[in-house]
Parts: structure tokens; C-alpha cells; sequence
């Protein structure tokens, strides 16, 4: 990944702020977590703290705060000037990033601090895992190797989730995947009900429209986002964070019988690490590389991460 290049706020369309200067943004904004409440929300080998939380996290959820008000105002000027009754649709929040860099962590800490608000309590989270093809059908396609990759997903139904989320649809539901299995869960699904926002944490969560053979272009997931934040981190800094990661799962979820990866369990250090290198340059670095990290332009915000998981700064993207 290349160095941050040296950009002005008049020079850019981002305005981008050092972490103590995004921090001092939310300094009267009472803090909702305990540390308790944090440590449910951190993902595995995540150092996220409530200096974090209290520096980063409020900072961005007072912003789309105001975002959602604001989207709400437009909402209500709209419907008086097309003489309309219509009820206002979910708020939609695009999350993404690669493997290991702490998306679902950002995520999970969003929809708790921004069910604090008052004005929005009901917040719902869904993830894109839910709509990863089964791993049958991965494995009839010949791409289970290349899970994660964006054909590996059901987008025409992924798409649709979000557009009846858009639309106003009183229920949406969503498959549901089981990390322990490595596989969709039959028959269950999540069932969200008109929340007053709606956080959608991915991979490809910012992928363009696919063209059609005709040379058209179609809907693209994100253009019915009304804010998205991407998770920004050096490649070999990711790298190590996965490697750390599968080191620890040997010790956790790989040893349950019922785990899709229980043959790592036993690997010692000396074996773990090559091979947790080498699923990760030939699967999770390609991924990035080629369709998650040059997705990072499209995002309304950016959080870069450093070496050690502190959020170093943040960029907004201009209105």
C-alpha cells in the first residue's frame, strides 16, 4: 500500500484531521461504553480502548448523528415539495476493509454508540457474510479458493436486501453464516425491522457497479449508502494482524470439533505461521490488492490505522 500522500483540505476532496484534532471535535460528548461493554464489542487480538473509543469512535458517531438529522430535514423538505406522505426509510451505513483490520470491531463500536443518540435508538447490524454462497455452491463454481472475492457472493441478492431496506419495507431478512462451519446456516436468517439506521459491514461493501454485456452499468450496493467508512491500514501491518490472529484461533475456535478448520489446531508456531502466510498471500492479499483496497476512494470517511491498531487519522470527504 502507498504512503499517504501530503494533501490540504483546499488541495483534496477529503478534509483530513490528526487524531487530536478529530478528538478535541467531541469533547463535550458524554461517553455510553465501560470498559466491560468494550470488551464485548472488540474482536480478536483487537486493542480498540476507550481512549479509542472516547478520541475516534464518538468524534465520527456525533457526525453521522448529524448526518442522519440532517438526511432527515431533507427527507421532510422533500416530501412538502412533492406533496407527499412517505415515511422515511432506514438510514444505511457502509462499512468495509480488508481481513484483520478491525471493520467488524468499528462496526459493532458504531451501532452501540450511535443507539446512545437519542434520536436514532433502533440500530441494526448486518453483516455481508450472510451473503456468501454456501460452500457447495462455491465448490461447484470451482472459486472456493477464492472466498471473499466479490464473485463469491449472491449480489443480485445482497442488492436487493438493501433496496427493500431503501424502500421502506416494513421486514428484510438475511442468511446467516456461521464462522465456526465456515458455511451459511440453512434455513436461518436475521429479520430487521425498519431500524432508524442500518450498518452494513463488508469486504466489498464500496464495490462499483459490475457492466452488463450490453456495455450498461447496474446498481452497485453502494449507491444506497448515505454514509460509508472505510478501514485503512499499511498491507504488512494487516498481514501480521492475520497471522497474530490465526495464531490465536489454534487455541480457540480451531478446537472445537465442529470447526470447518479444526486440521490447524494442532500446528506449532514453527508450522502456523508459514502457513497462515500463505493463506494469507495467496487468498486474503490478493483480495485486497485487487478489489477491497481500491475501493477506499469511495468511501465518506477514512479511518488509517498505524503498526499498532491506533487510529493515526481521519479523512472526511467533502460536501
Amino acid at each position: 500500500m502507498p504512503n499517504r500522500p501530503e494533501l490540504s483540505d483546499t488541495a483534496s476532496p477529503y478534509v483530513e484531521r490528526s487524531r487530536a484534532d478529530w478528538a478535541a471535535l467531541a469533547n463535550s460528548t458524554p461517553m455510553p461504553l465501560t470498559a466491560e461493554a468494550l470488551g464485548s464489542l472488540r474482536g480478536m487480538q483487537d486493542p480498540t480502548s476507550l481512549d479509542d473509543v472516547r478520541e475516534v469512535y464518538l468524534p465520527l458517531t456525533r457526525l453521522l448523528a448529524t448526518y442522519v438529522k440532517h438526511t432527515g430535514d431533507l427527507h421532510q423538505a422533500s416530501n412538502e415539495f412533492l406533496r407527499l406522505s412517505v415515511g422515511r426509510t432506514p438510514f444505511v451505513i457502509g462499512v468495509a476493509g480488508s481481513v484483520a483490520v478491525g471493520k467488524s470491531t468499528t462496526a459493532r463500536l458504531l451501532q452501540a454508540l450511535l443507539a446512545s443518540w437519542p434520536d436514532h435508538p433502533r440500530v441494526e447490524l448486518v453483516t455481508t457474510d450472510g451473503f456468501l454462497f454456501p460452500n457447495a455452491e462455491l465448490e461447484r463454481r470451482g472459486i472456493m479458493s477464492r472466498k471473499g472475492f466479490p464473485e463469491s457472493y449472491d449480489r443480485t441478492r445482497l442488492l436487493r436486501f438493501v433496496m427493500d431496506i431503501k424502500s421502506g419495507k416494513d421486514v428484510v431478512t438475511a442468511p446467516v453464516y456461521d464462522h465456526l462451519s465456515y458455511d451459511i446456516v440453512p434455513g436461518e436468517q436475521i429479520v430487521v425491522r425498519r431500524p432508524d439506521i442500518l450498518i452494513i459491514e463488508g469486504l466489498n461493501v464500496l464495490q462499483p457497479a459490475r457492466p452488463r454485456p450490453d456495455g450498461t452499468t447496474g446498481l452497485a450496493l453502494s449507491d444506497f449508502f448515505d454514509f460509508s467508512v472505510y478501514i485503512d491500514a499499511h498491507t504488512d501491518a494487516i498481514r501480521q494482524w492475520y497471522v497474530q490472529r490465526f495464531l490465536e484461533l489454534r487455541q480457540t475456535a480451531f478446537t472445537d470439533p465442529r470447526s470447518f478448520f479444526t486440521r490447524y489446531a494442532g500446528l506449532s508456531d514453527e508450522d502456523a505461521v508459514p502457513t497462515a502466510e500463505g493463506i494469507w498471500d495467496s487468498i486474503n492479499g490478493p483480495n485486497l490488492a485487487i478489489n477491497i483496497l481500491p475501493t477506499r476512494g469511495r468511501a465518506t470517511a477514512v479511518l488509517r490505522k498505524s503498526d499498532d491498531h491506533r487510529v493515526e487519522w481521519v479523512r472526511i470527504r467533502k460536501l
